[in-house]
């Protein structure tokens, strides 16, 4: 099945237990708006238990170039506008910030391994949609950049937690700060790139990490992928205690399935 959103230019697509989300607005780089989190949020809320992996991407030549341009105007007028944002409440604004967030969120909900499929740039906002993944599959010509900072604002859409989870404090710190572009042989270097593929073989590398995911068992692959979530912030005792946890489910299933 497949669709658009009425206007968040976000299109999916079903194929078995695989959904693919893709960011549908090329002529402007899919540059993202309030309703573009909006869909993306509707995408995940939406999600049956049936999908194991979802691939996002970018129509044409870029994944995300990051905000449209009309959102930092300084006019409270302007609808989802940064000018609008800064003159609400504190608490209201706030609130905003969190649905947005949710649309970046989900991408790492139990049940489901994401794959961020980047080619070209992936600024801002698009850098944070392609970390709020689990794995990155990039092409030679692709770069990620999070200017926030040197546009006087910060990284507000998951960016900071993922970034630091892949790179590192000090990495991550440096990054952040300096807003500096960081190309896909660096991104692989560095752990923000899971593969480094020319721009043809994008979609056939995706398709291939697809297939070797979908073809381990779908709770041993769930089970699998939650431990890896729930390592990066348990201490050992208890990340042993959930990896003993999951492994009795896993051999309570296999003997009762024999």
């Amino acid at each position: 099945m497949s669709g658009p959103d009425h206007d968040g230019w976000v299109r999916t697509a079903r194929d078995g237990a695989v959904l693919t989300v893709t960011l549908d607005r090329p002529d402007r780089l899919n540059a993202q708006t309030p309703a573009t989190w909006e869909a993306l949020a509707a995408v995940g809320s939406s999600l049956d238990d049936d999908v194991r992996v979802v691939v996002v991407r970018g129509a044409g030549r870029s994944f995300s170039a990051g905000l449209d341009r009309s959102l930092f105007s300084a006019d409270p007028g302007t609808a989802g506008g940064l000018g609008e944002l800064g003159r609400l409440p504190a608490g209201e604004a706030q609130q905003r910030i969190r649905r947005y967030q949710a649309g970046f969120r989900w991408l790492r909900s139990p049940g489901v391994v994401s794959i961020a499929a980047v080619q070209g740039h992936a600024i801002g906002a698009g850098a944070q949609l392609a970390l709020a993944c689990d794995l990155r599959v990039l092409t030679e010509d692709a770069d990620l950049r999070l200017p926030e900072t040197t546009l006087g604002l910060v990284p507000d859409l998951t960016g900071t937690s993922t970034l630091v989870e892949l790179v590192g404090y000090s990495r991550a710190m440096e990054l952040c700060l300096t807003g500096r572009p960081v190309g896909a042989a660096e991104a692989e270097a560095i752990g923000l790139a899971n593969a480094v593929v020319p721009a043809a073989g994008l979609e056939e590398a995706v398709g291939a990490l697809v297939t070797a995911i979908t073809a381990a068992p779908a709770g041993a692959s769930r089970e699998t992928a939650a431990l890896v979530r729930s390592a990066v912030r348990n201490d050992p005792d208890s990340q042993d205690a959930a990896e003993r946890a999951a492994q009795v489910r896993r051999l309570a299933e296999l003997v009762g399935g024999s």
